[in-house]
């Protein structure tokens, strides 16, 4: 089972990502795209990256708005997988602006 992160090292994790916040239960963050196909383009992304990973973010998609929240569910808490989900995550995001 992967490591739980302290607070401190959520926030550490957290300091070279874009609009992500949290704490040791779970982090997330809030992307606005330019349409609703350029978003669902997005979470196509997102889930090719999943399923590489093996590690699947809880998404919700609202028009041209995506909110991702990551969080390692068997390990109780926000692990380092969740830290490098979200940093693929800023990349595909960053790349679609």
């Amino acid at each position: 089972m992967a490591d739980l992160l302290t607070a401190e090292a959520v926030r550490e994790g957290l300091s070279g990502l874009t609009d992500w916040s949290g704490d040791p239960s779970g982090i997330g963050r809030t992307a606005q795209l330019s349409s609703f196909p350029a978003a669902i383009a997005v979470v196509d992304r997102v889930a090719a990256v999943a399923e590489e990973l093996d590690h699947h973010p809880d998404i919700d998609i609202r028009w041209r708005t995506l909110t991702f929240r990551c969080v390692t569910h068997s390990a109780g808490g926000v692990t380092h997988r969740d830290i490098e989900l979200a940093r693929r995550i800023d990349d595909i995001v960053r790349s679609a602006a």
